[in-house]
């Protein structure tokens, strides 16, 4: 199969490296074609625009940052309209489910076919190709395409009708959300008590409770700096999605209000960790 693949941002590249060493045929378009060279490098065709793209690819891919730029892409530039049928398209980008189910049914009435397949994991398992992708549409055509998902992931997961795969997004991130904020809390309870953080972090991390996550924050936490290997504003926004999809319990509700509040306070270009910067001024 002949892959286009449209948006290369910290996620979109290390995606589409793995397709191309795994020996696929990857074309990739990005607004800003300087964002390609490196895959250019490594045998990627830079499409000239959208149409050359979709027009010579047999399976599509979009990973762009949020519902307004998915619906640019397909709505606004007509991306089904530039395709013949039977093309498939794979939208890889955190959107609402509804925004899914409504791509979904403007792909059949196009008769091409569409799958929402947001992965779980952030840059370092896109590098690594271990993310979970995460998969709503038509089983079939999941079935057409699950090669691809190998190369990128340690798994692959058909979850159901269209939106499936968005909705299960929503719910993990969720869990990241609350799991993150409850690091940091644990963390500040400590802090306030003399505990020293180190010896919190450790015990955290040898506990019951400890989980990658914890793990893999405990260098930022210690050194109070959080490059963004998850960005909080997209930890925000799928809070977000969350809160309008389904009323949120107690603890989801909690952790919305508190991400919100921490990208209102500029911390959104930060890591997801950055929370507890939010949580240190209450």
């Amino acid at each position: 199969m002949k892959i286009g693949w449209i948006g290369l941002g910290n996620m979109g590249i290390p995606i589409a490296s793995n397709l191309i060493k795994a020996g696929f045929n990857v074309k990739i378009y990005n607004r800003t074609a300087a964002k390609g060279e490196e895959l250019v490098k490594q045998g990627a065709v830079q499409a000239e625009n959208l149409q050359e793209l979709v027009e010579t690819s047999d399976v599509i891919f979009t990973m762009v940052s949020d519902d307004a730029a998915v619906k640019s892409l397909y709505f606004d530039q007509n991306l089904f309209g530039l395709a013949d049928a039977g093309k498939i398209f794979i939208d890889m980008s955190t959107v609402s489910p509804k925004t899914s189910k409504e791509l979904y049914n403007v792909a059949k009435k196009s008769a091409v076919s569409f799958l929402d397949a947001p992965v779980s994991g952030s840059v370092q398992p896109a590098k690594d190709g271990t993310l979970i992708v995460l998969v709503g549409g038509e089983e079939a055509t999941y079935q057409q395409v699950k090669p691809l998902f190998e190369p990128m992931s340690k798994m692959s997961l058909y979850l159901g009708d269209s939106g499936s795969g968005s909705n299960a997004k929503l719910a993990i991130n969720l869990l990241l959300g609350i799991t993150v904020q409850g690091i940091a809390e644990s963390v500040l309870f400590a802090q306030n008590q003399g505990i020293n953080t180190e010896d919190m972090l450790t015990i955290i991390s040898e506990s019951a409770v400890g989980t990658a996550i914890s793990k893999m924050k405990t260098p930022s936490i210690l050194h109070n700096d959080f490059p963004a290997a998850f960005a909080l504003k997209h930890m925000a926004k799928d809070l977000r999605l969350a809160s309008e999809t389904d009323e949120l319990l107690p603890i989801g509700t909690s952790a919305n209000e508190t991400y919100q509040q921490a990208l209102a306070n500029n911390l959104g270009d930060e890591d997801v960790m950055a929370v507890i910067e939010q949580l240190r001024k209450k």
